[in-house]
């Protein structure tokens, strides 16, 4: 069972209003409540101009026992604090900005949970998960916690034209299957990878921290290739090196009609689009089957290949 807390907040008594951290809750909370066939995936809350005292109320609901998983999204003003983050509330002041996020670790390390994950989407993000009692970046993660953080400890988070956070509408894309896998799982991993890439060497830097032994799987898209077809693919190829052979009797378009090589040829194609497998010395699989040639397992391919030898796809 997996639980999931999406805070937003927007308005505020004594900094700026912001215009599009409720848009990024209502734009990740479809996407997390249901995989892409519909399936039920987290049981999301989600909460919009939080006081101090009300998201300290709805972490220690998230946290409380009866899940294996939680998820918390915050999206909002973040205040600089040593060595750590300030998720400010919509009554916090100079003094007293919202809620340290050293005192959301504390939560988390009492909590009976097994997998937390953090998602963090406002300014100095990537102070989150650092300790400040050692006045350096250190950081001491509870066993099954993550933190994804929108940027470094030292710096600003953007906005996109529309106002939304830039690092929010990234995480809609790669959860929306511009992260999935092969088989159509968008895992932690998937996600940082894919948002990171989409930031430059001048932009703000997304930080991951973690403290995982395996990263903890968001959302399942609609993959090219199932996994009974993979395991099809997989198995033509003796090794992850060998080659396998094909000729004109793959290819559709030409007589007569070999109806089982014709099916293995539409897999070859599926897996090529996913880059598991390519022609040898041709640019497509087609002009390998007209020549006689021949198509070979990618690296990605021969990955799999190992895991599926090992029983494990």
């Amino acid at each position: 069972m997996k639980r999931a807390l999406l805070v937003g907040n927007d308005t505020y008594k004594s900094f700026g209003n912001l215009s599009g951290c409720v848009e990024d809750v209502k734009a990740l909370q479809p996407l997390l409540a249901r995989h892409e066939n519909g399936e039920p995936n987290f049981e999301c809350v989600t909460e919009t101009d939080l006081t101090r005292d009300e998201l300290i109320g709805a972490i220690g609901r998230l946290l409380a026992p009866g899940a294996d998983s939680a998820l918390f999204f915050f999206a909002g003003h973040g205040g600089k604090n040593v060595n750590d983050v300030v998720l400010c509330t919509s009554d916090g002041t100079e003094n007293s900005p919202g809620v340290a996020f050293s005192d959301v670790l504390g939560m988390i390390a009492s909590s009976p949970l097994q997998e937390v994950v953090i998602l963090l989407d406002c300014c100095f993000a990537g102070g989150a998960g650092n300790v400040p009692a050692l006045a350096s970046d250190g950081a001491t993660l509870k066993p099954g916690l993550s933190i994804l953080a929108a940027s470094r400890g030292d710096q600003t988070s953007a906005e996109t034209e529309a106002r939304r956070g830039l690092f929010s509408t990234f995480v809609e894309g790669a959860l929306d299957g511009g992260a999935a896998d092969t088989l159509g799982s968008v895992d932690l991993g998937n996600l940082y990878a894919y948002v990171s890439e989409s930031f430059g060497a001048w932009e703000q830097r997304p930080t991951f921290k973690a403290n995982i032994s395996r990263p903890l799987e968001l959302r399942k898209c609609e993959p090219i290739l199932s996994s009974g077809d993979l395991r099809r693919i997989l198995n033509l190829f003796e090794h992850a090196f060998s080659r396998y052979p094909l000729n004109p009797s793959y290819e559709p378009t030409e007589d007569p009609k070999h109806e089982e090589n014709e099916a293995i040829f539409r897999l070859l194609q599926k897996a090529r689009a996913s880059r598991l497998v390519e022609p040898v010395e041709e640019d497509h699989l087609y002009f390998a089957a007209m020549n006689s040639g021949a198509c070979e397992l990618t690296a990605l391919g021969r990955h799999y290949h190992q895991v599926n030898r090992e029983g494990r796809l």
